[in-house]
């Protein structure tokens, strides 16, 4: 990596990819609100369903996921549960972990908003994309993130 001062294109490489972020972002939570939803318990949502190998997680892989604090998510985990979307149960392998399942109302939330997402990031093919190397180091020759 290159010690020196930014150049212009640098910033206007990085400014255009937290744009394009920004905007997948502000979509997903429109739509969610749309929902009934917070962000946040659509994500802890999708990370259940889509834990490779398995149909549930724990506190702490969620944790993980969703790159927040323990206990923060314990009150995801709870909220969620009020809405009857998710439900707890104690660890099979270890019973002192708390394994969370999504229950059938989460299920088909979750279908239909992992749908309309999956449909948005292929209307965004093209346009979103991360920024090729050269753009970073101020070699030129990148693509366009716009």
């Amino acid at each position: 990596m290159t010690k020196g001062a930014l150049k212009k294109q640098e910033f206007e490489t990085l400014s255009d990819f937290r744009y394009q972020l920004r905007r997948f972002l502000r979509f997903s939570e429109e739509l969610t609100h749309q929902y009934g939803v917070t962000h946040l318990q659509y994500l802890l949502l999708l990370h259940l369903k889509g834990f490779r190998g398995r149909e549930w997680a724990t506190i702490g892989e969620l944790s993980e996921r969703l790159q927040a604090h323990h206990h923060g998510v314990v009150s995801l985990v709870s909220r969620c549960e009020k809405l009857g979307l998710v439900y707890r149960a104690q660890g099979r392998a270890d019973r002192r972990e708390v394994e969370v399942h999504l229950t059938p109302a989460g299920e088909k939330i979750l279908q239909k908003l992992a749908r309309e997402h999956r449909d948005e990031l292929l209307n965004l093919q093209g346009v979103f994309q991360v920024p090729d190397v050269q753009d970073l180091t101020g070699s030129g020759g990148g693509k366009q993130t716009r």
